[in-house]
């Protein structure tokens, strides 16, 4: 009697620590992190923003229901983000989750929201059908309305949700400039760019002229892809404007390669003289890199021609990024036609960070060069490995105050328009250059976001003997654990027989 009180007992202290545990998860959000990158956890820069919501945010989140189990987890991430969200801001984020394909009036409602639907493929039935999915959502502040169009399953959802917030919230944006006048692209050529810039900044074009310094309004410039000379006048006022204690943003063609001769030449604006007057040379020849991208190639078999993809080692994939605020979570930024970045010195007060590198595979060609697509390449062409792409130069750069430049060699890696040289666009070519813009402007901290939770790692990277490690691990560990349970359930059985069969057990 006394034995089946205490189990009654027992049974409920475990019931009132449930209950009391899921009345304090009520209130305060926890959970464990170990993810590689922190991932689940939320950063500094979005609980700033979350304790600075000084009024309700109204989320509407369109998730479709009776999705495939790869899809239907973001929107599972996406909810318990938003739990985190409105727990930290202690009740000011008040959400909803809402099923677009309920019925043809919500379906529309999401669609006039600015929620566009996508195309999955779905299995039913030993069968492959095509399904209208909505993964989007919906914040309003006040009178204010900021729309995620479509959450892209493994994207930086915090940095999404934070990035709207933090849209929604700030009253005057800080202005960054884009030089034109020198053969530069129109900032519309840069659709990806500016729709990231405009979330804390406002971007405007910006040319020089010979009585003012238009570019002092400013406290970055970037200057994208200039093609024309610069004045000696114009170059004098980049070093005013540095001497002010302010940044540049500098991506640089210093060759070109054109697709339809087949031929490529060195590009002269006077920037990069003007550049080597402060120890960074940007060298006139092409950067050929084992690890590259693929091009296009008709070939012709018979009466019929076909197209193929080719590796095109003048397209570099740069996944070498030294450890630092502007290149975190990034993991592949695709070239074309890149120089390598070399570092002279001589400039006391004067700091140089190489930021990005080719690969151990990698060497140089001259500008004056015929691009062979069917060239057999060997090791013996990439003989210099770890060329500097991208660097930062800080400190005294120009007069008394710190300064600071990032050199990037590749002018329209992060152009998408106007008849630009078109490569394979990827996310991380526009991360590359808004970061470096963030982290010479901004002080909020949503740089770190950008590339958070976002991973590209193709197994075809991967040496053959950690593939081989890996499948050895994924097949050994579930046998291993099974062998563990089994001996230490045969090891307790035999404790048991062992205690039974001793004087006095009853």
């Amino acid at each position: 009697m006394k034995t089946q009180k205490s189990i009654l007992y027992y049974i409920a202290i475990v019931i009132g620590i449930l209950v009391l545990i899921n009345i304090l998860a009520d209130k305060f959000f926890f959970r464990l992190d170990f993810t590689e990158d922190n991932r689940y956890t939320l950063s500094k820069a979005t609980k700033d923003i979350l304790a600075g919501i000084n009024e309700t945010v109204t989320i509407q989140a369109y998730f479709s229901e009776d999705l495939p189990p790869d899809i239907a987890k973001t929107k599972r991430d996406f909810k318990e983000l938003l739990v985190e969200y409105a727990s930290r801001s202690k009740g000011k984020i008040v959400f909803e989750f809402i099923n677009p394909n309920v019925d043809e009036a919500t379906e529309q409602k999401a669609m006039q929201a600015g929620v566009q639907p996508v195309v999955i493929n779905v299995r039913d039935k030993d069968q492959m059908k095509q399904q209208k999915a909505y993964l989007g959502a919906v914040i309003q502040m006040g009178e204010q309305t900021d729309v995620i169009p479509f959450m892209q399953p493994g994207s930086a959802m915090e940095y999404s949700l934070s990035s709207s917030l933090k849209k929604l919230s700030v009253q005057d944006k800080p202005a960054i400039g884009f030089l034109q006048g020198h053969g530069e692209p129109d900032i519309r050529a840069m659709q990806q760019v500016m729709g990231a810039l405009t979330i804390l900044y406002n971007a405007q074009p910006v040319t020089q002229n010979d009585t003012i310094n238009e570019l002092d309004k400013f406290t970055t410039v970037a200057i994208v892809a200039p093609t024309d000379s610069f004045p000696a006048s114009h170059l004098k006022q980049l070093d005013e404007f540095l001497a002010k204690g302010k940044n540049l943003v500098i991506a640089l063609n210093r060759v070109k390669g054109d697709f339809q001769t087949l031929a490529g030449s060195a590009v002269n604006t006077g920037l990069e003289s003007w550049l080597a007057s402060k120890g960074l040379i940007v060298e006139d020849n092409f950067l050929v890199d084992a690890n590259c991208g693929t091009v296009g190639v008709t070939q012709q078999q018979g009466m019929f021609s076909y197209q193929t993809q080719m590796k095109f080692h003048y397209l570099p994939a740069i996944t070498n990024f030294t450890e630092h605020p502007v290149t975190k979570g990034l993991e592949s930024v695709l070239m074309a036609f890149a120089s390598p970045i070399q570092f002279k010195g001589g400039m006391q007060g004067v700091n140089y960070t190489p930021l990005a590198k080719s690969s151990a595979k990698s060497g140089t060609v001259p500008a004056q060069t015929y691009f062979d697509i069917r060239k057999q390449w060997t090791d013996r062409d990439f003989t210099l490995p770890g060329q500097v792409v991208a660097a930062l130069l800080s400190g005294k750069i120009s007069g008394d105050r710190d300064s600071k430049i990032i050199l990037i060699s590749d002018g329209d890696f992060a152009v998408n328009g106007e008849g630009r040289q078109a490569i394979q666009q990827q996310p991380d070519n526009i991360s590359l250059l808004v970061n470096s813009i963030d982290w010479l402007s901004d002080q909020t901290g949503l740089i770190e976001l950008r590339t958070k939770g976002v991973t590209s790692r193709p197994i075809d990277q991967i040496e053959d003997g950690t593939k081989t490690l890996l499948k050895w691990i994924n097949f050994l560990i579930p046998i291993l654990l099974i062998i563990i349970f089994g001996f230490m359930r045969l090891q307790r059985k035999r404790n048991i027989r062992i205690k039974r069969m001793q004087e006095g057990y009853i």
